[in-house]
């Protein structure tokens, strides 16, 4: 690898690998999904490097939007649970 393509690939932020996304957390994939948009909008990444970003930020979004559809599906359980719990304390 040339020292220029070395130092750019030092300079890159960590990123986790498209396997491991199950383990990141709501808010660190927003703030990389949000990083990547700003280089890609900067217009200063190559296109195949544009290409390889989009893939990872639609991984990203997918993720982020797993994570709120488990959040949504938690806060219908805990609300039914309540309005159980209610009905049964008021003898309904």
């Amino acid at each position: 690898m040339s020292e220029a393509k070395s130092n750019r690939a030092a300079s890159k932020p960590p990123t986790v690998d498209a396997e491991d996304l199950s383990s990141i957390t709501y808010e660190a994939a927003l703030t990389e999904l949000e990083s990547i948009i700003a280089r890609i909008e900067s217009g200063d990444v190559a296109l195949e490097e544009s290409l390889r970003q989009y893939r990872r930020g639609a991984a990203l979004v997918r993720r982020c939007r797993d994570v709120l559809d488990g959040a949504r599906a938690e806060i219908e359980r805990i609300a039914a649970a309540d309005l159980i719990a209610k009905a049964e304390s008021t003898g309904a």
